[in-house]
């Protein structure tokens, strides 16, 4: 199958976002104008269960018809779309390279040579892309390139592309859903910390959380854990004896408790049992989170974890910024991804607590202006 995208760092002149997500498909359109972006349009449809199976599209036939869906209801005429896959699926990491290589002699090394001391699988099952970062000199006065290179297996991105083209799309830019993410919130959040200080980026998605640490603007740790939201509604409906929705509304008419000192004066977790339910959730994202910051620091020098921020439909929980400070004894912020990037549009339409959850679709619609 000839590859039907430019890069996993390629810059697009047209076209649209698509995030494709376990439960839902985006599709977004902005437009440059003199005073910044404007939101032209986005759509979000339904996936219903069955169709992305941990993290991977299962049935392609039925997504290109999800995403067919999407561009209608947006009135989007395209033949070329950005799309980006889960952090699962890939492998992020900064190199060390010789400073005196060409371009071409460069590429060898990093495509051919390096690539394979990185990867969990054999190179030959992967799609593999780098990007030059900067220079430094190692500790014996050497002078090497620092370059990010950035994997996913090939099975994965033939299936991307096999479903937007039964969707009649070309896919022009396949990136990482973490890279889109970062570029989101870059201006508004990463831009203000130091190059002594990182950023703790939590993707809580639909049945996974993403773990970027970030350090001036660059992912240098990435993981996933296999808790979401649709772990915290399990827990909910089991707890009040209700059937598993896919739906967020209940989730977001929650108030989390901030400390259990605060549970325990109200009484919250004894006359709501699903708020114990969710909370027990919460605590193991929490240890998870402990646990990658702690690993992190451990392998590097003179960096300090500076701030926290939340992004993702469960990103905005409400009061979940304040749970996570308390816990964790760092700051910690629930994006907007619209009003990291100035967009005017109508509060009732896009509310607060949901709008954590755009960080991914409005990076994505960003390559296109």
């Amino acid at each position: 199958m000839v590859k039907s995208f430019s890069s996993l760092f390629g810059k697009s002149h047209r076209g649209v976002g698509v995030e494709i997500a376990p439960e839902r498909v985006n599709v977004v359109q902005l437009r440059k104008q003199r005073q910044g972006l404007k939101l032209e349009s986005l759509t979000s449809v339904p996936v219903p269960e069955g169709i992305v199976t941990d993290g991977q599209i299962t049935d392609p036939p039925a997504m290109a018809q999800l995403i067919q869906q999407a561009l209608a209801e947006s009135k989007i005429k395209t033949s070329r779309v950005s799309t980006g896959v889960p952090g699962r699926d890939s492998v992020v990491r900064i190199i060390p390279v010789p400073a005196e290589l060409d371009d071409k002699e460069l590429r060898d090394m990093v495509l051919n040579h390096e690539a394979a001391l990185y990867l969990p699988y054999p190179r030959e099952e992967a799609d593999v892309d780098y990007q030059k970062l900067g220079y430094f000199v190692d500790e014996d006065g050497i002078e090497k390139v620092q370059v990010l290179l950035v994997a996913t297996r090939k099975e994965v991105t033939d299936t991307y592309i096999s479903t937007f083209e039964q969707a009649g799309l070309q896919i022009n830019v396949l990136e990482i859903n973490s890279f889109a993410l970062i570029r989101t919130i870059r201006d508004r959040h990463l831009r203000e910390l130091s190059p002594q200080e990182a950023a703790v980026l939590v993707d809580i998605e639909f049945d996974s959380t993403e773990i970027a640490i970030i350090v001036n603007g660059i992912p240098q740790f990435s993981r996933t854990v296999p808790i979401g939201t649709y772990q915290m509604q399990m827990a909910l409906a089991r707890a009040m004896s209700l059937p598993t929705s896919r739906d967020m509304e209940l989730l977001y008419e929650m108030t989390i408790p901030v400390t259990p000192v605060d549970a325990d004066k109200t009484g919250v977790t004894e006359t709501n049992p699903g708020m114990a339910g969710v909370l027990r959730i919460l605590g193991e994202l929490t240890d998870e989170l402990r646990r990658s910051i702690d690993f992190y620091l451990n392998q590097s020098e003179n960096i300090e974890v500076a701030q926290i921020f939340l992004a993702g439909p469960g990103g905005g929980l409400q009061h979940l910024d304040e749970f996570f400070t308390q816990r964790l004894s760092i700051p910690t912020t629930q994006v907007d991804p619209i009003g990291s990037l100035s967009l005017q549009v109508d509060e009732q339409k896009y509310p607060a607590q949901q709008r954590s959850g755009l960080g991914i679709i409005l990076g994505l619609g960003l390559r296109e202006v």
